[in-house]
């Protein structure tokens, strides 16, 4: 009798146990300090050759990660910082361009986020800095009369792996970020 309550028991701290929700994730990337932000599909720089007009304009970073510009083509932009992208960019033309080119890069439009899931408007919105997770439902029209409002499922890709967490509704929203808005079960 004994073995069998013993069993019982085993099997429902097992069952219990898949029903636990990780906050590990959560509390590591709270923890993170911010990262530099990095280029990505879907970012819209602004490049300025100083004294090259004509070299200066704003590019968008295609699906492959690259930007097309003038005279040097093709310069891989993914996973690099606007510093990085300058530097690269000055590499090039000076191989037979530019004598001393002098190029400065900044992001003119960051990539969208999307908003999922029990919120009025579901969709691809365009990133604001200093966007929380209450202020992305906010701009998709808020909760929907279902909707779970005290956290969310936020979706992220960081160092080329995707990482899904329960986010707090005040986590910072970064670029590209998925937030899905959960029904609530009460």
């Amino acid at each position: 009798m004994r073995r069998a309550i013993l069993l019982i028991c085993l099997a429902m701290a097992a069952t219990l146990q898949g029903c636990a929700n990780p906050r590990n994730d959560v509390v590591e990337i709270q923890s993170q300090p911010r990262t530099v932000y990095t280029l990505a599909p879907g970012d819209r720089v602004r490049v300025i050759v100083f004294g090259q007009d004509s070299l200066s304009n704003s590019f968008a970073v295609d699906s492959s990660g690259q930007i097309a510009m003038p005279l040097i083509g093709l310069v891989p932009a993914n996973g690099r910082t606007t510093a990085q992208l300058s530097r690269e960019i000055e590499r090039k033309l000076r191989d037979g361009y530019v004598r001393e080119p002098r190029v400065s890069v900044e992001v003119e439009a960051y990539r969208p986020f999307f908003v999922l899931g029990e919120v009025t408007t579901s969709g691809q919105y365009p990133f604001v800095n200093g966007m929380t997770v209450e202020t992305a439902v906010a701009i998709a029209g808020g909760f929907s009369p279902r909707a779970r409002k005290d956290s969310a499922q936020l979706t992220r890709n960081e160092d080329s792996r995707t990482i899904t967490f329960e986010a707090p509704i005040n986590q910072p929203v970064r670029p590209g970020d998925t937030i899905l808005i959960q029904e609530r079960f009460f």
